[in-house]
């Protein structure tokens, strides 16, 4: 069984047919990712679509690129929306300096700071989006653990340097593989995911977005996400099974809610 740790169901075009697409491509489970705190109950509701044969899961909070856009909540206020039972975790949240500018980095930095408060309240782990942000995403990492103590996190759709998956990974984090894995210029991500221990490695598709190798160009499904972890066992040099009981595993280790 694969897990997709990370997809927008809010973004596809038809749920239903997507879903029956994933159980037949082997997945078992899948987490919808929140963008938007005020759209919480958006997320919520897709987890209606959970199965005992396929689970769909969620996360709450507001990617930075909406940070601007959205109030800045408290972390209590997060916390509180985690109530419900299929809320397994917090997030996206992060630091994204391609798209946002230097006009929005402290709000972005704010909330990023809230969502992190949220998950050591909950224990629930934090989803992290970073781009383009590693000094700054490093940064605020030491810094929450130095000042504040350790929380779970996962670093998701990885696209960073080596020196931001090593710190994650020192600070108990985990690393989320998605399409970019099988593109031909990422050869820097291939390598880091060859270099990361396994017991902390997930997959995911982040659909629709950056449908994998052989699907370029298609709108991303979460069943594509066996091409990517097939890539990820070819790097590894595991067999395609093994991969995925290891990944499964890590994301029930990480996502303790969802077990």
């Amino acid at each position: 069984m694969l897990i997709d740790s990370h997809c927008h169901l809010d973004r596809l075009v038809d749920v239903a047919a997507a879903l029956g697409e994933a159980r037949e491509a082997g997945v078992g489970g899948m987490v919808t990712i929140g963008t938007r705190l005020s759209q919480a109950a958006i997320q919520i509701g897709l987890t209606g679509y959970d199965t005992p044969e396929l689970r769909v899961w969620c996360a709450i909070g507001t990617h930075p690129d909406h940070a601007h856009e959205e109030p800045l909540a408290t972390a209590e206020r997060i916390a509180e929306l985690t109530t419900p039972s299929h809320v397994i975790g917090i997030g996206e949240s992060g630091l994204d300096y391609f798209h946002g500018g230097e006009d929005v980095r402290d709000i972005q930095i704010a909330s990023f700071r809230a969502h992190i408060t949220a998950a050591r309240l909950t224990g629930l782990p934090l989803v992290i989006h970073a781009r383009q942000a590693d000094d700054d995403v490093m940064a605020i990492l030491r810094d929450e653990h130095e000042r504040n103590g350790a929380f779970p996190f996962l670093l998701h759709c990885f696209a960073s340097g080596t020196a931001l998956a090593e710190t994650a990974i020192e600070l108990g984090g985990y690393i989320s593989f998605s399409g970019l894995l099988t593109f031909p210029k990422c050869d820097e991500i291939r390598a880091v995911a060859r270099q990361m221990p396994r017991e902390r490695l997930l997959v995911e598709t982040d659909s629709p977005f950056l449908a994998p190798v052989p699907k370029r160009g298609k709108p991303n499904m979460p069943g594509y996400v066996a091409y990517t972890a097939a890539r990820l066992a070819a790097e590894r040099s595991i067999e395609p099974q093994a991969l995925a009981d290891l990944t499964t595993a890590n994301f029930f280790r990480l996502f303790r809610r969802a077990a």
